[in-house]
């Protein structure tokens, strides 16, 4: 394949990257020869269009554009020259792929990709004046290999539609927008507005996540300019699904305002069905009634939702006046089983009193973990130990009393009589004394 010569420009083509005959646009891979950086090259042929040079102002706005914008997520406008049929644009290289390229990514791959795109509508729509990009679709999203974490670089290109506040930057086709991806706004040439990428964004999501191809997505969209696809995601949460369809609203209104809003909205939402949890308490109160008394509980988890298993385990938390231990197990508290995978699940909970002191109060915290969006869960486990017990008298104790109490009578007899005698007495001798005299 012959490539065109661009040495005069210091760019040497490598091989092409893509085309849009429609448009007059082929993208080259090159080699800056100065510093043997990779670029892109875009060239535009008028020519091929049978269009003049009065389109190249447009061109020179949208380049203008370029050299303000400085994001990550958009290759910098490095370059431009004019050629014998055209123009070229040369900006950095990324190596990355176009979503139209066929690729599996995970939901939760998806939902990074459409973080990242939102990130970069957020800098475009918090300048001044915001940019409007009019044609985000899986052609124009690159998106490169994951790295050690499983992040991947996400660029959006293809600024050709951009319109700047009122006014515009065109025209890398012919048509501003592409069929499918347009909001119902655009198509019409009605007012646009901040929310109208979004409409882009969740339209290429829906592609990717249900392997429609981009030139397919005319079979998803009813009469009334809806996108239907729920029923091709059944493994996907509902808040995901309900997130995407606030997206595609035809009516703008019923979108998100602008993409910091969307992003607000998707980041806290799990995209897979997920697990749930019917009812966890919140408490468990053990009271032992005996010293040394393993006291047991038993609570029942289920999980309701079809298609999903819940699994999990169990943990203990760290407490100053507990000895050290892992957080899997506990000196006083024990737990069966301490790991599961089941829809319904009974689970034994034991205090062991007899490791406790006697006639106090404990609390400590269990923590569950699970597969559900709503984990962990905590609970508080309170105790109450037994009193120490009142002590009876023994055998021996309880005679050597009785004879106490019964010397005491005695001893009170004895003086009780002692006494009347004494007066007796004492009442003879004064009656005989009486008679001798």
């Amino acid at each position: 394949m012959t490539y065109p010569d661009f040495s005069s420009y210091h760019y040497q083509v490598v091989r092409e990257l893509g085309r849009n005959p429609a448009g007059g646009r082929i993208a080259y891979l090159a080699t800056d020869t100065r510093n043997q950086k990779s670029v892109a090259i875009k060239q535009f042929r008028f020519a091929g269009l049978g269009a003049d040079w009065s389109g190249y102002d447009a061109y020179d706005r949208e380049i203008q554009v370029l050299q303000e914008l400085n994001h990550p997520g958009i290759p910098r406008y490095l370059d431009s020259f004019e050629t014998v049929d055209g123009f070229c644009l040369v900006q950095e290289y990324k190596h990355a792929r176009s979503l139209a390229i066929a690729r599996s990514f995970s939901p939760v791959e998806i939902k990074k990709i459409a973080i990242a795109l939102l990130e970069i509508l957020v800098y475009l729509q918090d300048r001044f004046p915001p940019v409007i990009h009019r044609d985000i679709k899986p052609e124009n999203i690159l998106v490169g290999d994951a790295d050690e974490k499983g992040d991947r670089p996400v660029y959006l290109v293809d600024f050709g539609f951009a319109r700047i506040g009122k006014g515009e930057v065109a025209v890398s086709s012919i048509v501003k927008g592409t069929l499918g991806f347009m909001p119902p706004e655009q198509l019409f040439n009605r007012k646009l507005t901040e929310a109208s990428d979004l409409y882009g964004v969740g339209a290429s999501l829906i592609c990717l996540l249900t392997g429609t191809r981009s030139t397919d997505i005319g079979d998803l969209i009813d009469s009334n300019y809806r996108i239907n696809f729920q029923d091709l995601v059944p493994q996907l949460s509902l808040p995901w699904i309900a997130w995407l369809e606030t997206m595609v609203q035809p009516n703008a209104e019923n979108r998100y305002r602008n993409a910091a809003e969307a992003l607000q909205a998707l980041q806290p939402i799990y995209v897979t069905r997920s697990p749930s949890l019917s009812f966890v308490p919140k408490t468990l109160e053990f009271t032992a009634k005996k010293l040394g008394e393993k006291v047991t509980q038993t609570i029942v988890l289920k999980n309701p939702i079809p298609d999903t298993v819940l699994s999990g385990c169990w943990e203990f938390t760290s407490h100053p006046n507990d000895p050290p231990h892992p957080p899997e197990s506990h000196p006083w508290i024990s737990i069966t089983p301490d790991r599961f995978e089941s829809n319904k699940m009974l689970f034994k909970i034991t205090i062991d009193a007899g490791k406790l002191m006697a006639n106090k109060r404990y609390e400590r915290e269990l923590i569950l973990n699970t597969n559900t969006a709503e984990s962990p869960r905590s609970i508080c486990i309170k105790v109450k130990t037994a009193p120490v017990p009142l002590k009876t008298l023994n055998p021996p104790i309880a005679r050597l009393s009785l004879l106490l109490g019964v010397s005491f009578l005695f001893a009170f007899q004895f003086n009780f009589l002692w006494s009347a005698s004494v007066q007796t007495a004492t009442s003879i001798a004064r009656l005989i004394d009486k008679l001798i005299s």
